[in-house]
C-alpha cells in the first residue's frame, strides 16, 4: 500500500503475466496529490503468492475486498490494466455496494465476445501464446515455460527485445530507462517462483469470468490506445459496448504501455472526482 492511512483507497489489479509487489512511483506521487492511496495484490500463483488452480476471473473479488478490509477501507475504487481490467470489471460487478468506481486500462474482452475478432492486431508472441492455450493446458505450459525465462531474466535494455512484435512505436518509446529497469523488474517478481500465476491468468482470461459485464452497475471508465499490440483497440471498444453505461476514452497516439504512464493522472480524476469516498 502506498499513501496516507485514511485516504479513499485505490485497489490496482497487474497485469498477466505481473505481480502486485511495487506500484511504479510517479503514480504514488499523482494518487497523494489527489488525496488517494493506492495498493496492489498479486493474484495467486504470481510473485510468491500460492497459487490455486483452476480460478476464474470472478474469484479476485474476494481478495480485493480482503485487502481493503486490511486496510480499513468499507468501499473504494479499483483500476486494472491489461489482464488486470477484467478483474477490476469483477469488482465493479461483484462488489457493487462497496466498489464507488472502475477503470480498464489497455483490458483484454471475453474470449467469446460476439461480433469481436479477438487475436486480430495482436503481436505475434500473443498469437502465439494464445493458439497455444486454445490447444490444451499441455501445450500452454510448454509454449510458457519456454517463454518465461527471457521475461524473467530480461533487464531494462533487454525487456524490450524480449516483448518483440507485441511492443508499437508509442510503447518503444517509454520502455526506456528508469521505466524499462521497472518494468523489467517488475517481470522478475512475476516470476520469481514460477510461472503458475500467468498460466492460470490465461486460462482464467479465456474460460467463464464468472459474472455478467451486463450487470454492472457502478461507474466504468474504459481506456485503450489505438496502437496497442498486446490487446489491440478493438477489445476496449468491445468493452465500452457491452459494460453497463460505461464511457469509452480510446486514444488515437497511444498502445499498451504508454496510455497510462501519460494519462494516469486523468485516469485517476475521472475515476475519482477530488478523492471522494
Amino acid at each position: 500500500m502506498a499513501g496516507r492511512e485514511g485516504d479513499p483507497l485505490v485497489v490496482m489489479h497487474h497485469g498477466t503475466p505481473g505481480a502486485g509487489t511495487e506500484i511504479w512511483p510517479p503514480y504514488v506521487e499523482l494518487a497523494s496529490a489527489r488525496g488517494l492511496r493506492l495498493a496492489a495484490y498479486s493474484r495467486p500463483g504470481a510473485g510468491g503468492s500460492d497459487r490455486a488452480p483452476g480460478r476464474k476471473v470472478g474469484d479476485c473479488a474476494w481478495d480485493a475486498a480482503a485487502l481493503a478490509d486490511a486496510l480499513g477501507a468499507r468501499r473504494f475504487y479499483t483500476v486494472g490494466g491489461s489482464g488486470g481490467g477484467p478483474h477490476a470489471l469483477a469488482c465493479a460487478a461483484l462488489l457493487s455496494d462497496r466498489v464507488l468506481a472502475a477503470a480498464t486500462i489497455a483490458g483484454v474482452a471475453p474470449r467469446d465476445a460476439e461480433g469481436l475478432d479477438w487475436l486480430a492486431g495482436m503481436g505475434q508472441e500473443n498469437l502465439d501464446e494464445f493458439a497455444a492455450a486454445e490447444r490444451g493446458p499441455e501445450t500452454l505450459e510448454e509454449f510458457i515455460g519456454e517463454w518465461a525465462p527471457q521475461l524473467r531474466d530480461a533487464d531494462g535494455p533487454a525487456i524490450l527485445a524480449a516483448l518483440g512484435d507485441l511492443v508499437s512505436p508509442p510503447d518503444a518509446a517509454v520502455l526506456t530507462g528508469d521505466y524499462a529497469e521497472f518494468a523489467a523488474a517488475s517481470m522478475h517478481e512475476a516470476l520469481r517462483v514460477g510461472f503458475w500465476g500467468w498460466f492460470d491468468d490465461d486460462l482464467a482470461l479465456l474460460g467463464d469470468w464468472g459474472f455478467e459485464l451486463g450487470a454492472i452497475e457502478v461507474p466504468v471508465t474504459i481506456w485503450q490506445g489505438r496502437q496497442d499490440r498486446f490487446v489491440p483497440a478493438a477489445h476496449g471498444e468491445w468493452l465500452a459496448d457491452h459494460v453497463a453505461g460505461a464511457r469509452a476514452r480510446l486514444l488515437d497516439d497511444h498502445g499498451h504501455l504508454s496510455l497510462a504512464l501519460a494519462h494516469f493522472d486523468v485516469i485517476l480524476a475521472e475515476l475519482a472526482p477530488a478523492g471522494e469516498a
